[in-house]
């Protein structure tokens, strides 16, 4: 890796650090008035879990759920790429419980001692799938149709701080498609925004997981290929070894790998 590159990683890594400190910044007056104010017979913890973004929609209806079992745990979400996620734990941002999208990131956490090592699980897969807006007139219906002058941008996530990035390159490379399509590709945060590139017509492909294509707006895109990965896509979740709540976190990555956990990300298309 050069010089440059290092930098610009750390300095991604001090601003994902920022930027969540902020947004956290105005929600702490919140909660601190939620648990005073708790008009149960004790005191209720709040935990804080940064989770991958195609996790949105399962792991939202997953805190009612876990909520109703354990009035007196509350969860709060910090949803982005995985990457960033990571280094914003890499930077000591007062994360509880992370779940992410590929076993690299949380391979590296677990390098640093930054994870409770017998807490890791395995709890989702998920697959990347090829998507267009619906009134395309280009023709796609797989990867190597990308390869048509007519095609001038596609979206992927980005490979540093998005799996879903990852998985694709690795794919479009494996295809012998990544070098011609490279000069292309619009990059995204994650694979939330890819979604909306196509949703828009803004660009004229994108990939994303089958479960994110399944929660677009209605009548925006059309599937039209699953791509084959590399790397098998496997969702791990740990509790973070600087958590201030080591037992609160421990009863929710519990609760993600119970059955009731995973009935609710099948029902989002995630497999076990």
């Amino acid at each position: 890796m050069t010089l440059n590159k290092k930098l610009i990683l750390a300095i991604a890594a001090i601003l994902t650090l920022v930027v969540f400190v902020s947004g956290c910044a105005d929600t702490n007056e919140d909660l601190e008035t939620d648990v005073n104010t708790d008009s149960g017979s004790g005191e209720v913890t709040s935990i804080t879990v940064s989770a991958a973004a195609s996790l949105t929609e399962a792991f939202t209806e997953l805190e009612n759920a876990f909520e109703d079992e354990n009035p007196d745990i509350d969860v709060n979400y910090n949803f982005a790429g995985s990457g960033t996620l990571r280094m914003q734990i890499e930077g000591g941002a007062p994360i509880d419980v992370f779940a992410s999208a590929s076993q690299s990131h949380m391979n590296i956490l677990s390098n640093q001692s930054l994870i409770v090592e017998d807490s890791r699980q395995d709890f989702a897969s998920n697959s990347v799938v090829l998507i267009t807006p619906i009134d395309s007139t280009l023709g796609i219906t797989e990867a190597e149709d990308l390869l048509s002058d007519d095609v001038t941008t596609i979206s992927i996530g980005n490979p540093e701080t998005a799996p879903v990035g990852k998985y694709t390159v690795e794919a479009l490379e494996e295809a012998g498609l990544w070098d011609e399509l490279e000069s292309r590709t619009l990059l995204a945060d994650d694979v939330k925004q890819v979604l909306v590139y196509v949703e828009r017509g803004e660009v004229d492909a994108g990939f994303v997981y089958s479960t994110d294509a399944a929660t677009a707006d209605e009548g925006t895109i059309e599937v039209k290929a699953t791509i084959p990965t590399v790397t098998p896509i496997s969702y791990p979740i740990a509790v973070v070894a600087g958590s201030e709540h080591q037992d609160e976190s421990q009863t929710f990555v519990d609760f993600v790998t119970s059955d009731e956990g995973m009935a609710i990300l099948k029902s989002y298309g995630f497999t076990a």
